[in-house]
């Protein structure tokens, strides 16, 4: 897996979409028929260049999506409520399943990310170029949405 020093900064700029999963209560693990489902409510085709659980992430990078954001903490549901999951199943792959879903087909993801609100749902542009920080995991950006 390439490190963020590494990664072309083309991956950081392109068309963005916003999704609205508010009406869902917390804890809620999104779908890939979801995804479908509020694509089809702001009437947008997903096309290769940018972008929660395993299966809608990798069904935004089956579809070319490079990079993802959320105002939430994490890409996953709340730490809480997949401990709680996890310990009525046992089930190892509940465990950041979203961020996981990375080692299938790599992805870049931003969090706490704000005024998400103040985007329309489709038609903008997004540069979120990350600090280049030699061999990390990861780093911060500023994400900068053109409004066409």
């Amino acid at each position: 897996m390439l490190t963020i020093d590494e990664i072309p900064l083309e991956n950081f700029i392109g068309n963005g979409v916003k999704f609205d999963f508010r009406r869902f209560d917390d804890g809620h693990v999104i779908t890939s028929s979801e995804i479908k489902e509020e694509l089809g409510r702001i009437n947008h085709d997903l096309n290769p260049g940018v972008g929660m659980g395993r299966e809608a992430t990798l069904y935004l990078t089956e579809h070319g999506v490079k990079v993802v954001g959320t105002d939430a903490w994490s890409w996953d549901i709340p730490f809480n409520y997949m401990a709680k999951k996890f310990s009525e199943t046992n089930d190892f792959s509940i465990i950041w399943e979203g961020h996981y879903a990375g080692t299938v087909i790599p992805y870049y993801q931003m969090e706490k990310m704000g005024n998400l609100n103040l985007l329309p749902d489709d038609g903008f542009k997004i540069i979120c170029q990350p600090i280049n920080i030699y061999k990390a995991s990861a780093g911060w950006v500023r994400p900068i949405a053109i409004l066409e």
